[in-house]
């Protein structure tokens, strides 16, 4: 998707508003660069599946949603979990194996959590939680609750039947769950067309009489728009929809580095999309709209670097689980 990003219906949406989505997208971004950072010292207990260059879509995904909303995420979920809220030390503390983790140190990078702030649960396993995302809208209806539940996943989700079963169900159903494909056209190293016959996510959901839409991933306002009008139909009942957001990862599969010397995607596509990058395009948009001007970009970007390495400071001092927590959190109380 190369096409020039002008942010079409900007001025339907408050400036304040405007304004959280580039500093939520710089919060993500931030987090993630010094994540990297900190990865070779070679202290952090996982791997990680870092969304550097995707951050417009957990960014738009979070401001559009309620209180009483939940999200699913994949593997690639530091996004959703920082742009919901959830607790920097926390996560933090979880990369590093340690108590205070978000999950106690036991699910590390691809098994983050936040109930409290939405995030039910992510997960190691493709398409995993799409299922899950569909059982818990079902819920919803069967409880007369009037929330949304957003099932996030990347492009290689679609090589699974769970992805199918689950848009089925949910028409079936009318049930209340959008549907978030953060497509970065690889699954880790393979490209889409090289896994499946037809690069068209958006349109399969179609068969199942689902609306399906895909948007440039990378342009902020577009997201909100679009994840907006799709939450306001489903909570008038209107049921699931699909939305292939065409982004792109700039960093590895798994990991903190460059990886074009693999040779399955040029240095150059990674440029050309770097040239796109969400958080760029969209500060000079503002600037230029006179949203957000350099004190206030400067305050901003101060606060949340205090915020980082406070959280990864409080972090290091988490204590690591006793053995006793081996078999705690296994089942509900």
């Amino acid at each position: 998707m190369n096409r020039k990003v002008c942010f079409r219906g900007y001025e339907k949406i408050p400036p304040g508003i405007l304004r959280r989505l580039f500093f939520k997208m710089l919060e993500i971004r931030r987090t993630e660069e010094v994540i990297a950072e900190l990865y070779p010292a070679k202290d952090m207990r996982c791997p990680v599946h870092l969304c550097v260059g995707q951050e417009a879509v957990p960014a738009a995904v979070s401001l559009v949603l309620k209180k009483r909303d939940i999200i699913f995420a994949s593997h690639r979920s530091h996004g959703y979990y920082i742009a919901q809220g959830g607790s920097l030390s926390g996560l933090f503390a979880e990369l590093y194996g340690k108590l205070g983790g978000c999950t106690k140190g036991k699910g590390g990078s691809q098994h983050l959590a936040a109930p409290k702030v939405g995030l039910i649960g992510s997960s190691a396993i493709v398409a995993g939680t799409i299922p899950i995302a569909v059982g818990a809208a079902l819920a919803f209806v069967m409880k007369k609750r009037k929330s949304v539940v957003v099932a996030a996943f990347g492009d290689g989700a679609a090589d699974q039947g769970v992805f199918y079963e689950s848009l089925n169900f949910a028409a079936l159903k009318n049930l209340p769950v959008i549907f978030v494909c953060e497509n970065n056209r690889y699954a880790t190293h393979a490209h889409q067309t090289q896994r499946q016959a037809r690069d068209n996510i958006f349109e399969r959901a179609r068969a199942f009489g689902v609306p399906g839409v895909r948007i440039d991933g990378n342009d902020v306002v577009e997201v909100y728009r679009c994840f907006q009008n799709a939450a306001r139909r489903a909570r008038r009942g209107g049921g699931p929809t699909l939305i292939e957001c065409m982004t792109y990862r700039w960093l590895e599969h798994v990991g903190p580095h460059d990886d074009c010397d693999l040779g399955y995607r040029s240095r150059a596509e990674v440029q050309r999309w770097k040239r796109r990058c969400p958080i760029r395009m969209f500060g000079d948009f503002l600037a230029k709209k006179k949203i957000i001007n350099e004190r206030l970009l400067r305050r901003s970007a101060e606060c949340i670097e205090r915020r980082i390495h406070s959280a990864v400071a409080r972090a290091r001092k988490s204590a690591f689980p006793a053995a006793g927590e081996l078999c705690s959190d296994v089942y509900c109380d």
